[in-house]
């Protein structure tokens, strides 16, 4: 976008290769403001460094340089809450909270919206509106973390299972996809990899896993979807998919199973992250929590209890890298 009298740009660029954004130049001026929108996205606190070193130099009388960061503070685990927020005082960094109430440009039916959600979902309003880092109380999953590791070296491990799930969504919900190595010794689950995007195509889905390389997996997806399942596997070369168990109390079932193993997510998960950090039982009208969970914040929870399905039925399942 070029304001044409002065010929300042704004550049829009995706996050995808931090590299390749810091090789960006100006014909004009100087490229010294950066605006990241959905910061939380960033799971690599190397790559945000690879772009804030890449913003150096002299700039003229009257500018500086910054990098603004904007997002929902959806789990404490993010590395920007230490680094930022929790780090001793810096000179050069600023730091400040908003709620939805700072919003000028929100309506009264916008504030009416926040209103029923902080009756219906006090959670995700503690998130969304008031700014509040990821509240802990009424989790459904507090056996998790978010942890690099090597997955090479995992997956050589003795008795690793790789697991695949698939749930799928478009416009309101996200499609998930996530790839697991199940440690049934140890009793750990590893989220090494997965997408969780809106607005996918059948065709899309089965480019990303042609893309990443399990399109040869089997693969456990919502059985709610069989057109869907049967367009991956006839049209676009998904040959192994199969349509996931959906028994009675198969959601209830499925959360027991998970519960049973420590889950190690990898940075590169924001999506699984996300819902993890969220993912909640409801509430009765007592305030009492039910054996029931929300059901928001499981598309990526429900792609995992699909690839889990097939623990314990005597099944053994390898990946290798492509």
């Amino acid at each position: 976008m070029q304001y044409k009298p002065t010929g300042q740009k704004i550049l829009f660029r995706g996050f995808n290769n931090p590299l390749g954004i810091t090789s960006i130049s100006v014909t004009v001026g100087v490229l010294c403001w950066v605006w990241i929108e959905e910061a939380y996205q960033i799971t690599k606190e190397a790559d945000f460094n690879v772009l804030d070193e890449s913003i150096r130099g002299v700039v003229p009388p009257g500018l500086w340089k910054q990098i603004t960061l904007i997002f929902n503070p959806w789990s404490d685990q993010i590395w920007i809450k230490p680094r930022f927020f929790d780090a001793p005082p810096d000179p050069d960094v600023f730091t400040k909270t908003v709620t939805y109430h700072c919003n000028e440009w929100l309506d009264e039916s916008d504030k009416r919206m926040f209103e029923r959600m902080r009756i219906n979902n006090p959670r995700r309003y503690q998130v969304a509106g008031m700014g509040e880092w990821g509240v802990i109380d009424g989790l459904v999953f507090e056996n998790w973390e978010v942890k690099e590791f090597d997955v090479d070296e995992i997956r050589k491990k003795k008795g690793i299972k790789a697991l695949f799930g698939l749930d799928f969504g478009y416009t309101v919900h996200p499609s998930a996809f996530v790839a697991l190595f199940v440690d049934e010794i140890n009793y750990i689950i590893y989220v090494f990899d997965g997408f969780y995007e809106h607005g996918l195509s059948n065709k899309r889905i089965a480019e990303i896993l042609h893309e990443k390389g399990y399109q040869k997996e089997r693969i456990r997806a919502d059985s709610a979807e069989p057109k869907s399942i049967d367009n991956l596997r006839d049209d676009f070369g998904i040959r192994r998919i199969v349509p996931a168990d959906k028994g009675p109390d198969s959601v209830r079932h499925g959360i027991d199973k998970m519960q049973d193993f420590h889950i190690v997510i990898h940075p590169r998960c924001p999506g699984f992250i996300q819902e993890i950090s969220l993912y909640q039982w409801a509430e009765d009208k007592f305030g009492k929590k039910t054996g029931k969970p929300i059901d928001e914040h499981n598309h990526a929870i429900d792609a995992t209890r699909y690839a889990l399905e097939d623990l314990g039925k005597g099944r053994r399942f390898g990946w290798k890298k492509k």
